[in-house]
Order: structure tokens, then sequence, then C-alpha cells
């Protein structure tokens, strides 16, 4: 099975505008039956009335039009309403023999994470949404996945969570699985209303909320190139690749390299902040395409595979830094073509991560979704992406950074001797060095001793908390590299995407994560074109 579990919102954040009411096939909302335009405690609410106002409502309630997906969607019942709780999203597996299992998985899933943020849902509504195929028509669709509605509706039921409503959206089209056939539904569906007409749709425009398009509009600004260009930007990663990566793996020359690429990046972010933004998310990628240069993405892409350097780019994560920082992430996930489709995930770790702590987790979760598919073993993306769909706040992390950069800032030479000290949030730092000289080192987190973690890791692994995870077995404060021959080279093969952006065919993509839980993240990555040679430094 290629799908993987994605999106789970948490109940806090998935209302519109107040609480939204739904009660099944054919039963009007209980406000709706009040009357009241607001809930007994004084929020705002949107009633949805009929199956026609929840199939228009469901972009809304994702944040952008699903495809080719499954969706279930929580609702919690308290006296008698029904609120909107988490979302879960699957991709629609090609092959029906996968169907039992992603049904059930899908409805645990949900299920478990819905009591694990406080309560279990009382009812479930289901989505089906795919357009048809070469010669097929909606209602083909809607009989087609008939029985995967139903393995959802057991699934769920074997929860003690009903499906209270199962709809087919089909080419602007859609049908109820839990019709009684009473002749309420006709059988060739019902017409989807105008989009932005909804209830839900008023209440989000009213909220200055809006639908972002489809995953694969989103998808598209993080994919690879695969255009003529593409071919300038590999020669240039060659070029880089072989001047940069043994200097990666080398303790001396280690810093030198990660300042130079820290460097190299302040430059290309303030040029993006003094270059006003475009509307247009195309037109936005299209001149920040041209803003950075071959040499630059290539000399960012390698150094980012440090994982001291990117700990430090993840603190570009707030303020007037988060927006131009993101464009460049952006931009670097777009630049790993060819052979170094794996160096994405750095580039795409940091893009997911400063999504998140601006607050668009939509974008999050695909970037750190992302990143896993092009390296599952990248630590700092699994964690991220598990805490971001568990719907934990970003700023322990953020605090976390922030006391880094405060240790490193406040850093000071002291005469005549080498002296230590520790930062907030355990970072260590060193000073060292003569009076005559006045020099000043800083210890990053890659020079750690052994029993330490790296604070985007630790604040990561355990929001809010100050205990530090158990060492992992094999660590060193020096680069360790990992050799191996020509024979032995393994390499990844990045999955197929939804679809293209304008302009570009998509070399990689997925769904969600994958690959073991013990990976390790920050890897120095050598691809040499077609030699099939690779050799990773691991910090």
């Amino acid at each position: 099975m290629t799908n993987h579990s994605e999106a789970a919102g948490t109940p806090g954040n998935s209302d519109i505008s107040g609480r939204n009411g739904f009660r099944g096939h054919g039963e009007p909302s209980a406000y709706l039956r009040h009357g009241a335009p607001t809930t007994p405690d004084g929020e705002p609410q949107v009633t949805l009335r009929t199956p026609a106002e929840l199939a228009d409502a469901l972009p809304y309630l994702l944040g952008y039009h699903p495809e080719d997906s499954i969706v279930l969607v929580a609702l919690h019942d308290r006296d008698a309403r029904g609120r909107f709780g988490g979302r879960a999203r699957l991709g629609i597996p090609a092959q029906t023999d996968d169907w039992p299992s992603v049904a059930q998985q899908l409805a645990q899933g949900l299920v478990t994470g819905s009591e694990r943020r406080g309560a279990k849902p009382e009812s479930m509504v289901a989505f089906l949404c795919q357009d048809p195929a070469s010669g097929e028509s909606p209602r083909d669709v809607m009989e087609r996945l008939r029985p995967l509605a139903q393995l959802l509706r057991r699934a769920c039921g074997s929860l003690d969570v009903p499906v209270v409503e199962a709809l087919c959206i089909s080419d602007g089209r859609f049908w109820s699985y839990c019709c009684p056939g009473n002749g309420c539904c006709s059988a060739d569906g019902e017409a989807m209303g105008l989009p932005g007409t909804s209830v839900l749709a008023a209440a989000a425009t009213y909220a200055g909320l809006q639908v972002r398009g489809t995953l694969k509009q989103l998808r598209a600004r993080l994919l690879p190139w695969e255009t003529a260009a593409a071919l300038r930007q590999e020669a240039a990663l060659d070029a880089a690749q072989s001047a940069l990566v043994p200097k990666i793996l080398d303790a001396e020359s280690r810093a030198e390299v990660a300042e130079e690429t820290l460097t190299v990046a302040r430059r290309v972010i303030r040029r993006l902040a003094d270059t006003p933004t475009v509307s247009d998310p195309l037109d936005a990628d299209l001149r920040d395409d041209e803003l950075v240069g071959h040499d630059d993405a290539a000399a960012l892409i390698l150094g980012l595979q440090d994982r001291a350097t990117r700990d430090r780019a993840a603190e570009w994560m707030e303020g007037d830094e988060a927006g131009p920082a993101l464009r460049l992430w952006r931009a670097l996930a777009r630049r790993c073509v060819g052979p170094y489709g794996e160096h994405a995930a750095a580039p795409l770790t940091l893009a997911g991560w400063v999504a998140w702590s601006s607050g668009d987790e939509l974008e999050a979760r695909e970037a750190l979704a992302m990143a896993l598919a092009a390296d599952p073993d990248y630590l700092f993306a699994r964690l991220l992406h598990q805490a971001c769909n568990e719907g934990l706040d970003p700023e322990s992390i953020r605090r976390c950074l922030r006391a880094e950069r405060r240790g490193r800032e406040g850093t000071t030479a002291v005469e005549g001797t080498a002296a230590e000290g520790t930062a907030a949030a355990g970072a260590a730092t060193e000073t060292e060095g003569a009076a005559a000289e006045g020099t000043a080192d800083v210890k990053t987190p890659c020079d750690r001793s052994p029993g330490e973690q790296p604070a985007s890791e630790q604040a990561c692994a355990a929001p809010g908390s100050r205990r530090r995870r158990r060492p992992r077995s094999e660590s060193s404060p020096e680069v360790r590299a990992t050799r191996r021959s020509p024979a032995t080279a393994r390499s990844r093969r990045p999955r197929s995407a939804d679809g293209p952006p304008a302009g570009r065919r998509p070399r990689s993509t997925a769904d969600g994560p994958s690959g073991r839980a013990d990976g390790a993240d920050g890897r120095a990555k050598v691809r040499r074109g077609g030699g099939g040679q690779s050799a990773e430094g691991e910090t």
C-alpha cells in the first residue's frame, strides 16, 4: 500500500467560525430546530442543514480541495449538537485489495487521535472524492467506490463511532451512500453549488479564511525542476558537492563551511526581503527563482546537509525573517534536481518548520511529508510531522532555538585561557583564545558531547519538557562518515506526484511519511552524476 495517513486536525482548529452543526442525511441540525443565532455559550454558529451544504463545505473544513481522496471528519455531539472535530485524509488506493486495511487504519487513526486530544468522536462524516477516469461517468465512480464507503462505515461502526453521512463527490456532483432510497435523491446525483456560496464559505470569508486550491497546486511549489534550467542547476550541484562535502566531513573545516553557508543564506534572504511579494503563487515562485542563482543554491543545498548548519538556519522562524526564509527554502527544494532528490529533505523540513511556526499547518504537513518521501530516515522531519499532526504548540521548539541563538550571540572572548559555559536550554558554548587575538569560538549542536541531543530534535521530541532523550547508540562529537562502495550504495526512489506545476513535470512527492522510526538525520550526501557513488556523513 502506497498511501499514508495525512492531516488530522485538532478540535480547536476545526471550526471556521464558532461551532458547526450537522446531524446526518435527512435530519436537520439541532441548531436549526432551535433557531438560535449563537450557541448556548455565546459563540457564533454555522449550521449545515443538508448533505449539499456539507459537500460544499468540505474544502473549507480542510483548507483545500481534496482530490482522489478519502476524508473522515469527526463529530462531537454535545447536548445533541454536532460539532466538527479532527479530520483525516488518505489517497484512494488503486488496488481494491488495499481498501479493507485502509478503511480500518483511517478510522482507527482518527478515533485514536481524537481520544488522545481529549474526546472520542460520537459519530463520523465520510467523503469519497474522485473524478471520472477516461470513459467513466460520475455515477460510475459512485458505484465503483460504494464498497469502499461500506468498508468505512463498518470500520467506524466497529469502533462504536457510526457514520451519519457518507458522500461521493465526482465531477461537480455528489451522492449520499446513506440515502434510504425513498426518492429524496436523484439517481444521477445532485449538482454541487457554486464555489463559495455555502453557509460555511460565507463564514470563512467573513473570518478572512480562504481555500488554498488543491494539494497538487501546493506541492507544485516544492517539487524539483524538470526544465532546461535543471541541467544547469545539476552541474552547479556537481561542482559544489566536490568542493564542499569533503570539508563537511572534516572536523576542522566543517565550521568554516557552516559560516559560509549561513552567510550566503542571509544574503539571499535579504535579497528576497527587499523584493515585493506577489500574490499569485506561480508568479511569486518564478520571481524567487530568478533571485536565487545556481551557484548560491548549490552551495546552500550542500551546506544544509550538515545538521548543525540546518539547526542554525531553523532559527529564522518568526518575525520579519520567517517570510523570506520560507521563500528561500521553497526555492532550494525546487533546485534539488536529478540525482540530488534526497538532498531536498533539508530545505523541505525547514520549509515545513517555518510554515508551522508561522501558523500554516497545511503547508507544514505537506512539506514535511515530502521531506520524508525524499529521505524516510530524516529524523527532524519525522518529529516535526508527528508534532504538527498531533496539534502540539511549536512555541516549545521556538524557545529552544531562541536559547541556542542567544547563547551563541552571548559568547565572548576570554583572555589567555579557554572557558566553557552553558546557555539557556542546555546549549553548550565554548570560548577560547589569547588576548592579542581576541577570538571567540562557538560550539554548535554538531560539537556536543555524545550524551547530548540537538536543540531542534530535543524540543520536537518532547515539547515543553527539559528532559533529555537517551543518547543514540552511535554518536560522536565529530562527524561520523559511512563509506559505501558503489556495489552496496543504496538509492531511494522518490514517490510519484499527484500532478505537475505549470511549466514543470513533477519528480516526486508523497501523501505522508514512511520509513523506520530509528532513522538517522542530517546526512551530507554526495551523488556523482552517473557513477552510482555515495558518501554519507552524520553529525
